[in-house]
C-alpha cells in the first residue's frame, strides 16, 4: 500500500485545489517551460480556442527566436516543441480538427528556423517533427480536405524540406489526398519541373559554393534543389498510386544499374507480380568488384529467384553471399534448405571457410554471433599476431565471451588492447587498459599452459621494460 506522501494523483488530490495552486506557483517560479504548460491547461480550460491561441502565440514566438540552441540547452527546446505538439494533437483535435490541422501546418513550419539555430547531432528535435508530420496524416484524414488544395500545400511543403522534415510526406497524406489529390499532386510536380528557376541579370548573380567546377550560384543551386525535389515527389506519387513503371521513369538508363536503385525497382517489380523484370534489373546492375554488394540487393535477387522457382539458383546465391561477407543469417537460411546430414558437412565447409577469412575481426565476430566460441578461440590463438587493438568494440566483448571456457584466448584479446594502448599513448584508454591487465591477472589462474605465448609474470615484466615510464597506467594498476 502506497505511503500518503507518495507522489501520485491520489494523494495530491487530497491537499485540496487551494494548497495545489500555490505548489503550482512555486514550482513555475523561475520555470519557463512549467509556466508555459500551466498558461496552456488554463487557456485549455477556457475553450480549444482560447488554447489554440495560446498555442499560436508560442509557435511565432519559437519562429521569432535567434538565440543558438547548443546540446547544453537543447533539451529546454525539445520539451518545448513537444508540448506544443501535444496540446495540438490531444487539447486541439478533437475538439477541432480544422483548427488542429492548420496549427500543425504552422507547427512544421518551424523546422526551418529551428535548425537554423539548433545543433541536432541527436536526432532528437528532428523526430519530434517527423512525428508531427505523421500527425499531418492522421489530422488530414480526420478533416477531409479539399484534395487540390491539399496537393498544393503538400508540394509547397516538400520545396521546404532542407532538413528532411517532410521527409515521407505524399505517403503519409496519400489517404487523404485520395487518387484525385495524388493525380493533382503528379501534374503540379510534372509543371513545377518544367518550369524554369528565374536567372537573375549576371550583375546580381550570388556565389554561394566554389568546387572543383567553378563557381556555383544561389540560382544554380536552386535549381538543383528544385529538380530534386520534383523527381523525389515524383518517385513518391508513384509508389502511393502503385505505379512501378512510374516510380522507374524517374531514373536515367545509367542510373538503374547502380545496385541500391535496381534493388528499389526489382523490389517493387517483385510486389507486382512481375518478377522476371525485376531479375533484369538485377542483373543489369554494376556490381564492381562484387566484395561489397549491398545486402538489399543480395536479398531482393534471392526473393526473386524462390519467386521464379529458381531454388537451386537461390541456393548457390545465399552460399555464395555468406562465402563473400560471413553474415550467418545467409548461411542458416542455406543450411536450413539442405537434406538432412547434409547440413552437417555444409556447416563444417563454413566453419573452415570462416577460419581461413582475410579479415580476422569479421571472422571473429561470425563465430561469436553463430554462436562457436571453439573456433573463436582456435582463430585467436592461430592468427593471434592479426589482432589489433585498436577494435576495442569487437574485442572487449569477445575477451568477455571467452573468458569462462577459454582464458588463453580471452588474454590474447586483452594483451592486443593493453599493448595497443601503451605503444600509441592512448592516455585515455589507460584505465581501461589497466582493467583489462587485472583481468588477464585473474585469467592466468586458469591457464595451465600458455605454451608460445608468455606467461603473465613474463608479459608484465616486459610491459615494465617497455613501457615503465608511462606512470599514469601504473598507477591505476596499483590502485
Amino acid at each position: 500500500m502506497a505511503s500518503k506522501t507518495t507522489l501520485n494523483a491520489k494523494n495530491l488530490e487530497a491537499l485540496g485545489a487551494e494548497r495545489l495552486a500555490q505548489l503550482l506557483i512555486e514550482v513555475s517560479t523561475g520555470n519557463a517551460a512549467a509556466k508555459r504548460k500551466l498558461r496552456l491547461a488554463l487557456a485549455g480550460a477556457q475553450s480549444p480556442r482560447e488554447a489554440a491561441r495560446e498555442i499560436t502565440k508560442r509557435l511565432t514566438s519559437i519562429a521569432r527566436a535567434r538565440s543558438f540552441i547548443t546540446w547544453k540547452n537543447r533539451k529546454a527546446l525539445v520539451t518545448d516543441l513537444e508540448t506544443q505538439r501535444r496540446a495540438i494533437v490531444e487539447q486541439i483535435a478533437p475538439a477541432d480538427p480544422d483548427e488542429a490541422l492548420a496549427l500543425m501546418w504552422r507547427f512544421m513550419a518551424l523546422a526551418t528556423p529551428v535548425f537554423e539555430r539548433c545543433d541536432d547531432s541527436s536526432g532528437t528535435v528532428i523526430g519530434i517533427f517527423h512525428q508531427a508530420c505523421a500527425d499531418l496524416g492522421q489530422l488530414a484524414e480526420k478533416v477531409r480536405p479539399d484534395p487540390h488544395a491539399l496537393a498544393g500545400t503538400v508540394l509547397d511543403a516538400l520545396q521546404d524540406n532542407g532538413y528532411g522534415q517532410y521527409d515521407g510526406l505524399i505517403g503519409i497524406m496519400a489517404p487523404a489526398l485520395g487518387a484525385e489529390g495524388l493525380a493533382t499532386l503528379k501534374s503540379m510536380a510534372e509543371d513545377l519541373g518544367r518550369s524554369p528557376v528565374p536567372v537573375p541579370s549576371k550583375d546580381q548573380w550570388k556565389a554561394v559554393g566554389w568546387g572543383p567546377g567553378g563557381t556555383t550560384y544561389e540560382h544554380e543551386m536552386r535549381a538543383r534543389e528544385r529538380t530534386s525535389a520534383v523527381a523525389m515527389a515524383l518517385k513518391d506519387i508513384a509508389d502511393a498510386q502503385g505505379d512501378v513503371d512510374g516510380f522507374i521513369a524517374q531514373y536515367d538508363p545509367k542510373t538503374r544499374k547502380v545496385p541500391q536503385i535496381a534493388a528499389e525497382i526489382a523490389q517493387r517489380l517483385l510486389a507486382a507480380g512481375r518478377a522476371g523484370e525485376a531479375l533484369g534489373f538485377l542483373e543489369r546492375a554494376e556490381l564492381g568488384d562484387g566484395l561489397r554488394v549491398p545486402l538489399a540487393w543480395q536479398d531482393i535477387r534471392l526473393q526473386t529467384l524462390e519467386a521464379l522457382g529458381r531454388g537451386e539458383e537461390a541456393q548457390a546465391f545465399r552460399w555464395d553471399c555468406f562465402e563473400r561477407t560471413l553474415s550467418d543469417s545467409y548461411l542458416r537460411a542455406y543450411l536450413k534448405r539442405l537434406p538432412d546430414f547434409d547440413d552437417i558437412e555444409a556447416e563444417e565447409r563454413a566453419m573452415a571457410h570462416a577460419m581461413a577469412y582475410p579479415s580476422l575481426l569479421h571472422a571473429l565476430q561470425f563465430f561469436l554471433d553463430w554462436p562457436a566460441l571453439d573456433r573463436a578461440a582456435d582463430l585467436l590463438v592461430a592468427r593471434h599476431d592479426e589482432i589489433d587493438g585498436d577494435h576495442y568494440e569487437y574485442l572487449a566483448p569477445a575477451a568477455e565471451a571467452l573468458s569462462e571456457r577459454h582464458p588463453l584466448a580471452a588474454t590474447l584479446v586483452l594483451r592486443a588492447m593493453i599493448d595497443f594502448t601503451l605503444t600509441r599513448t592512448r592516455a585515455k584508454r589507460y584505465r581501461y587498459a589497466a582493467e583489462h591487465l587485472v583481468s588477464c591477472a585473474r585469467l592466468a589462474r586458469d591457464i595451465p599452459d600458455f605454451g608460445a605465448f608468455e606467461t603473465h609474470d613474463a608479459y608484465v615484466a616486459r610491459l615494465k621494460e617497455d613501457h615503465g615510464r608511462k606512470f599514469g597506467f601504473w598507477s591505476l594498476t596499483a590502485a
